[in-house]
Order: structure tokens, then sequence, then C-alpha cells
């Protein structure tokens, strides 16, 4: 059936693709064989060709299999920074037809020991700095092997311009921990892989949420869903084997997992690796590499144009920008487009669909909006109560199904009877998503549904306040929440991070007065704080629920700030 938004459709391409039978192993077996001495990865100082990358992959997995007992579907946990070691050891788990647990470096014991538990993961790959946050499980019999890897044993002999950080440069110690082998010693143990069995329904990677409703929940993905994704990503936006695109999105989540190691690897294109963000080394490197795609947070692309230097780099080959996870503010995302001819590619998808689910077409972008569905995706809006679909324009829970979509959550069935469900003799799995669909078929994300603010029987929904915030001329950041009130049972509070020139100039009850003359009075904040920063997750999005769980205590009425 024709939908509204096909009329915008990529102009040559079907609305359904076939899609991939190989595993993603396959990918980086074809792109070495393609290209074998073209740079894979570029860390610091540092050229990893395909070549390279897949011997080492190989010759990790052989170790895998035959030195750490790994089988066919076992879990092996991965805690590590972006690195080349992150993307050899997630390759060569696969090429041992084992499934990775990918985990936030910033993970405490108490998180990894429900990994481990949750997962069954045995053998673990670790960071240096990190190990030693799993020694406890490996003596207490969770773990039977921790692989270690050493950041500078991938930097050249040179210092390196940009020189690498003391925590990436420390060198090398034996592992600490009994079970711990050096990432060379089980390289050097040479041993030739098992064939390679895997293929598009096997499960591949157990990603958890973030566990903001409860314990963080096991996403099973397949080398389907992971290609489904990372294909229809390469088709939508014409990316090609030449593409430079720079990694520093942590890998450990699906934004940088699919957009800047799975996605090179499937196009043989290179990627430019930053373990951790720092914006300075980063404008340093987009200009010397001539890094041409970019998928980062909008918090971090914030962070990086509002440099007072960034003019004197030469950002010119600088194509694509692209990202999601929170609307691109409108005044950021105009001005990339005045002073740089650079459209924010604004994109959808969650954990739970492998990244890549919606997409604004090149051509036909529309500001903070989610784009429309891609390859072979079917989104509706439904009454979250009654999960009956809503018309146009109706704000309500989105709802999706594709390819991309996940299997269903880790030995949680109960779970899965929350978030899937049978429409139209077709199941669907609920996002958590507030939003609407437009008369164009593009869609619009309101907010999570459990971030809505009431107040006095208005609903607000604080990205909708935030986005206009962001045209103040003196906020650089902003999150809001719903704080109580006595009269009105919540009320709107903004917390706001002041650029720095107008830090001296700009005070809270200015700010009040700006938004009501905005937007409606029930939305403007009548509470407004300035603060020296947001806390972010690693990922660079604002922790809008911590936030708003420490605002949870009684308003207190201040001057000015009444209606």
């Amino acid at each position: 059936m024709q939908q509204a938004h096909h009329r915008y459709w990529p102009k040559g391409l079907p609305k359904d693709i076939s899609q991939p039978q190989s595993s993603l192993y396959f990918n980086l077996e074809a792109s070495a064989a393609r290209f074998p001495a073209k740079p894979a990865i570029v860390f610091y100082d540092t050229v990893l060709d395909y070549a390279q990358v897949k011997r080492e992959v190989d010759g990790m997995a052989g170790y895998l299999q035959h030195a750490a007992g790994v089988r066919a579907g076992d879990r092996v946990l991965l805690l590590s920074q972006n690195c080349p070691q992150f993307i050899i050891a997630y390759y060569a788990i696969l090429r041992a037809d084992a499934v990775v647990v990918p985990v936030n470096a910033m993970s405490t014991p108490e998180e990894l020991a429900h990994y481990l538990d949750d997962s069954g993961a045995r053998v673990a790959f670790a960071a240096q700095e990190l190990a030693e946050r799993l020694a406890g499980f490996v003596q207490d019999g969770r773990l039977e092997r921790v692989i270690v890897h050493t950041y500078s044993d991938y930097l050249g002999a040179g210092s390196g311009d940009p020189a690498p950080p003391d925590w990436i440069a420390a060198p090398r110690r034996a592992p600490d921990a009994q079970g711990g082998v050096p990432w060379y010693g089980a390289l050097a143990v040479n041993a030739p892989p098992l064939p390679h069995r895997a293929a598009a329904q096997d499960l591949c990677l157990l990603p958890y949420t973030s566990g903001t409703t409860g314990r963080p929940k096991g996403c099973r993905h397949t080398h389907g869903t992971l290609s489904a994704a990372v294909m229809g990503s390469q088709l939508w936006r014409g990316l090609t084997s030449e593409a430079v695109i720079m990694g520093v999105a942590p890998m450990f989540h699906l934004l940088g997992m699919q957009n800047c190691m799975n996605l090179p690897i499937l196009l043989g294109a290179t990627v430019v690796l930053l373990p951790r963000w720092d914006r300075q080394v980063a404008v340093q490197l987009i200009a010397r590499h001539r890094v041409s795609v970019w998928a980062a947070p909008p918090a971090m692309i914030v962070d990086f144009f509002a440099q007072p230097d960034i003019e004197s780099y030469d950002l010119s080959n600088l194509a694509l920008l692209c990202g999601g996870g929170a609307p691109m503010p409108e005044a950021v995302a105009a001005m990339l487009s005045d002073r740089y001819g650079i459209i924010f590619n604004e994109a959808y998808g969650l954990t739970e669909t492998a990244s890549f689910l919606h997409c604004n077409p090149m051509d036909r972008n529309k500001r903070q909006c989610i784009g429309v569905p891609t390859f072979g995706v079917d989104t509706r809006v439904v009454d979250p109560s009654t999960l009956s679909e809503l018309p146009p324009g109706e704000v309500g829970e989105i709802v999706t199904r594709g390819a991309q979509v996940m299997q269903g959550y880790w030995n949680n069935p109960a779970a899965d009877a929350d978030a899937f469900f049978m429409l139209d003799g077709a199941r669907y799995f609920r996002t958590g998503d507030l939003g609407r669909v437009d008369e164009d078929g593009y869609f619009f994300v309101t907010d999570r549904l459990k971030r809505m603010i009431n107040a006095s029987g208005y609903k607000v929904w604080p990205a909708e306040v935030e986005n206009a915030l962001y045209e103040h001329p003196a906020v650089h950041e902003a999150c809001v929440i719903g704080v109580p009130d006595a009269c009105r049972g919540e009320t709107v509070k903004a917390l706001l991070v002041l650029r720095p020139e107008a830090r001296d100039s700009t005070r809270e009850e200015d700010v009040i007065a700006w938004s009501r003359a905005r937007m409606a009075a029930y939305k403007a904040p009548r509470i407004v704080e300035f603060v020296d920063a947001l806390p972010k997750s690693s990922t660079g999005k604002i922790l809008w629920r911590q936030l708003q769980e420490a605002g949870q205590i009684p308003a207190t009425a201040r001057a000015g700030h009444t209606a």
C-alpha cells in the first residue's frame, strides 16, 4: 500500500531490500579480500590495514576456540573503550560463532555481576585499566578467563600528533588477576580457527538496555538483525568504500557499534578512532584525515561546533553528520546549514532495533524530526492504553516492526510480553517513545512515555520546552524536568548551562520572562537553575532521568516565579 512518506523515498531504491543471509564476519572477510592494503583503522599514529585486522581476528578466534573453550553460541563479555582491540575482539567472537556481550566501560562491579550472571558469559575481554573490576569474578569462579589488552600496544613508536592521553599511552603490565591472559599472549598461540558456521539467523550480540525501568535486559540480536540495520543505513545514505568515518561514539553502544565499526567494515571504508570524547582532538583528526562521515549524538555535535577556534580548521570534507537519541536543537541545525552547508541527517533507533530504523530522506530533511520508516519498516502510533492505532497528528506510543528488530529479551518472557503485541496480524515492538506522524508520513518523537509533566492537568513535553530554550542566545545546554508543586501538582523546571560570555549578565527571571513570551504559559519554566554542567551518559545523552529523580522534592516558591 502506498504510504504518505513514499512520495519522498530515495530515488532508485526499493521500499524493501533483500536481506543478507551471511554473518557479519563475512563482511570483514570480503573487505579484506577486496582491499587488503587499505587502512581499516586509524588510531592516533597507527594504521591497521584490512589484511592485518582479519589476520588478528582469525588468530584471536582460534585462541577462543582452542585455548579458552568457547563454543558456538557461548557469550563473551567485552569491556573496553574504543580501540583497535575492541574491533578485533568483537569480530573474533563472531568468527568463533559466539555472542558478544558489550558492556559500558563505566560499569561498576555490581553492574558487571548482573551482566555476567544474566548472560552466562565465562570468558571476557577487558582493557587493562578496567580488568581489575573483573578480578573478583575470576576468584569466585564466575569467570574462567580474562583476555587483557593495553591501548598503547597499538600506538606507534613516535609520540604522535595529537599525542594520546596518559591513560592511552600507559605501558603494558602483567595481568593482575588469576585467569588473566595478555592480549599478545593469546595471539601468540596462533591456533587456526575452526570453520565459520554462523549465518543470518544465529544469535551474535547481547547488548543490555540502560535499565531505566528496572534491571538491564539483554537484547537478542542476530547477524541478520544487525545486518538489516547497517545495510539499510549504507543504502539510504549512499555511502561508499571511500568514506572516512569518525569513530568517537562508544562502540559498546549501538550508535557507535553500528555506525563506526560494522558500517565501515561492510563498506571497506576507514574509521578514525578516538577512545573518549575530546573536542580539540576530534577537530584535529577530522581535519587531518579528511573525515567525510560522522555519526554522533546531538550533544556531542553541539559541543564540537562551540569551540572558539573551530573556524581555523579545514572541515570542508565533512559531508554527512548523522545521529539520533535526542532532537538536534533548531538553532544548531540552522547554524550547521547556514555556516557549513551541512544538513544534520536525523535518524532514529534503539538498542532493540540495532540502531537504524527511521531516517530523514537525504534530499528532504525535516528538522526536529526522526524521519520516515526505512526499508521494510512498518511503524504506527497507538494509544498506549488500548494499543489501537491513532490517526495522523495525534500523540501516542510509537510501535514498529522490521528486519532489524531484536528477536526478544534474553531469558525474560515477562519483558517480551510487555514489549511485543499483535496488531493487524503482525508482531509489533513497543518503543516506549511518545510521538506523532504528520500528513507527509514523517514521525516526530515528543518524549518518552513516562517523561510527561502534568501541570494543572496540562500535558507538557520537556523536549519541546528544551528545544525552545536552545534558541535563547545565552543557553548552551538545557534539561527540563517536572518538580512537585503544591498548587499545580507539578511545575516546569529548567536546568541550564550558560554560554561563557553570558554567565555574568543572565538572570533566572530574564530566562523565565523570555520563555513566557515564546510559549504557552503552562509550558514555560517557572523555576530556572543555572548549573556548570549537566550529567551525561557515555554516549553523550543528557541524563534527564537522574535530574528528574533528584528534583522530586517539594518545590520552594521563589520570587518572580509565580504565575
